[in-house]
Order: C-alpha cells, then structure tokens, then sequence
C-alpha cells in the first residue's frame, strides 16, 4: 500500500469519545476521518471529516463507509465482525479479534489455549452449570455477560446461585470466574505494526463500582512485575490478529500477572498518553492500522488520568469549574462533547504530569475535583 500521508481516509466505526480522539490525532497527518454512529452529532464529529448517521451494523451504511475508505477500523464492540469482514477495504484488527474478544467465554478460551495466564474459570448456561462452578471455582463467583458489557455492566459478583439468578434473571450465556484477590490492577496498551510490535509503559488503575477513575503511570510496582506484565501483553498481541492498539487488563498477584479483559481498540486507561508519552495511542493507532511506522512508546515522565463522570439527574451537560481545573499546574483537559449527562457517564478526563507519581495524581485529582456539571 502506497502511504496515506498525507491524503489517507480512516473509515471509524463508532463516533464517541474514542472516534473524536482518533479524528484528533489522524488531523496533524493529514488524514481525514470518517466515523459511522447511530447518534447524530457524534462526539467525533467537530474533528471529523463527516459522520454517516447509521446502526453500527447496517450492512449498507458500512459498505458506504468502506467505499470512502483506504481502511476501516472500530472504536466500539458493538461493532459487527462477521459485517467487517465482509467489507471491501481492509479492516484493522483484524474481526476475529473483534469476534473473540467481544465474547468473554471465547477470550478466555483463546488466552488459555495461547498458554497466557487468566483467571479460572467456567462456561454456564443453567443454574446447575453455576453450582458446578462455585464447587469447582469456591464463592463468591465474578460472573460475567459473555457479550455487551462494559464499564461494569454485565459483571456481578455472586455468592449463591439464587443471587446470580436475581441478577441475571437469566443464567444462558455467562461466564464464571474465580473472584481473584489481587493487589492491584494494571493495564498495557500494547500496539501491533505491519511487521513490529510494541507496548506502551505498564500502568495502575483505580476502579470504584468496576469503573476507571484513575490511570497512573508508570504503576506503583516492582520492576518485576512490569516486566512480566509487559512480556504477558506482547503474548496477547501474538495471539490476536490485525494491526491497531489493543487495551490488555491486567491483575497483579504474588507477583505474577493474570490477563483479565482485552479490547481490541484504544483504551480509557490508555488516555494519560496523549499527554505523558511520545507518542499517544490514538496516533499509534492511526498509524498502525494505516500501515505507517509506528512512534515511540516512551513516557515523557510521570503521568496521571482522572475521569471526569456525570453526577446528579440527566440533564443537558454544562460544565463548570473549567478555569480553576486549568489552573492546576500541568493540567490538561478533554471534554467529549457529549450533549446529556447522566450519573457515572465518561463525560471527559483531565491529566496531569509530575516530577513523580504521587505529584501527578494529586495534580490530576485536584483538576478533576475542580470540575462539576451545572
């Protein structure tokens, strides 16, 4: 492929937060975007070079969407494989990544089987399936939706069979996991070329009700840990298909790491990169599933990431508190643009940088509390 910078078209399946930062990054090379979303007046559409207002599977739509596009790559895993592949441009990862990861049981299954370390687990579809599990795996469980969940739904920790049924509702289609007692959660944005691999520095997150709030980077951790975590990310690369940035979860335990989740896209823990790397995961991505070379993973110096959530009733978004947030020293802030907030919606995140970890956080806490919607 001849190179498409500048004059390249990326073709975006999914127009929020993820889009409107790929939009942003492809910008400064000279590439346009092009994001296929449901909403009009996506979040990715002031940086965007057009939107084409459509479901996410709508065979039409997509092959509109290949038509304009040198590639088509994906934000969101809503996105439908099965439709991607059938497309007549080159989709970046690959959709038997998106096909495996998109269903938790055959991630799980692929990990185990590539000899990468995760949590045990169990396929269940009735409650004697259930049972089986908490005599095989103890209780509580972590269960989990096999498809659709994100940012917590879909994921219950269940003690009893009759409070997973009380949950569920309906026990077909799940995943148990053993609940793993770890010690902290790290994550790695690990990045895979035409014919190079990368990963980006091993970081900390913070999750409250199984929501980011915080990234810090690099984790607070021995560097044997990060070391082991950083050779268990590049095994994931090596065992999905495609080029792209892929977020790989992480439990750190008895200094050991187990792989917990993989989204084959850019990440939220993944977001401190933008400004506390070389280079920042959107760009990696643009210029991986472009077929460019890839750019430096190194951190500039110690990063923190704080997200910025809806609070209080549904209502149209207005934030406030902008000019003190700014006003905290290395302070940077990105607002989305989405049109309503609602309680625990990724309206934003702020970063902030620091001579070390602890500096940045605070910095980074301090912008996010400045913050608030009116």
């Amino acid at each position: 492929m001849d190179s498409l910078v500048p004059g390249g078209t990326l073709g975006v399946v999914g127009g929020g937060q993820l889009g409107r930062m790929l939009a942003e990054a492809a910008s400064p090379l000279g590439v346009d975007v092009v994001v296929l979303d449901p909403t009009p007046d996506c979040p990715a559409c002031p940086p965007a070079a057009d939107q084409l207002v459509a479901d996410f599977d709508d065979p039409d739509a997509l092959a509109s969407l290949a038509e304009r596009a040198d590639v088509v790559t994906y934000e969101i895993e809503l996105a439908d494989a099965d439709a991607l592949e059938s497309l007549d441009a080159p989709v970046h990862p690959a959709p038997d990544s998106l096909r495996t990861t998109g269903d938790k049981l055959a991630e799980k299954r692929a990990l185990a089987d590539a000899g990468l370390p995760v949590p045990a687990f169990r396929e269940v579809h009735a409650e004697t399936d259930l049972r089986d599990a908490f005599d095989d795996l103890g209780s509580p469980l972590m269960l989990k939706a096999r498809r659709g969940g994100y940012d917590g739904r879909g994921n219950h920790v269940a003690a009893t069979v009759s409070d997973a049924v009380g949950y569920f509702d309906d026990l077909t289609g799940l995943v148990a996991e053993e609940l793993v007692d770890f010690e902290r959660e790290l994550s790695v944005i690990g990045v895979r070329g035409d014919d190079e691999r990368d990963a980006f520095p091993v970081v900390e997150n913070v999750h409250e009700d199984e929501i980011l709030r915080e990234t810090i980077a690099p984790a607070r951790t021995d560097d044997q840990t990060v070391e082991r975590a950083r050779e268990v990310a590049l095994d994931v690369l090596d065992a999905l298909d495609g080029r792209g940035v892929f977020g790989i979860e992480l439990f750190e335990l008895d200094g050991d790491v187990l792989v917990n989740e993989i989204a084959p896209r850019p990440h939220n823990s993944g977001h401190y990169t933008i400004e506390g790397a070389h280079t920042s995961q959107f760009e990696q991505h643009v210029r991986a599933v472009l077929g460019l070379p890839l750019g430096s993973t190194e951190l500039r110096g110690p990063t923190a990431m704080a997200n910025l959530l809806g609070s209080g009733a549904e209502r149209p978004a207005s934030l406030a508190g902008a000019d003190d947030a700014l006003s905290v020293a290395t302070a940077a802030l990105h607002w989305y643009g989405k049109a309503q907030v609602r309680p625990l919606r990724k309206m934003g995140h702020v970063t902030a940088s620091g001579d070390d970890t602890d500096t940045a956080l605070t910095r980074a806490r301090t912008a996010r509390d400045a913050l608030d919607f009116q």
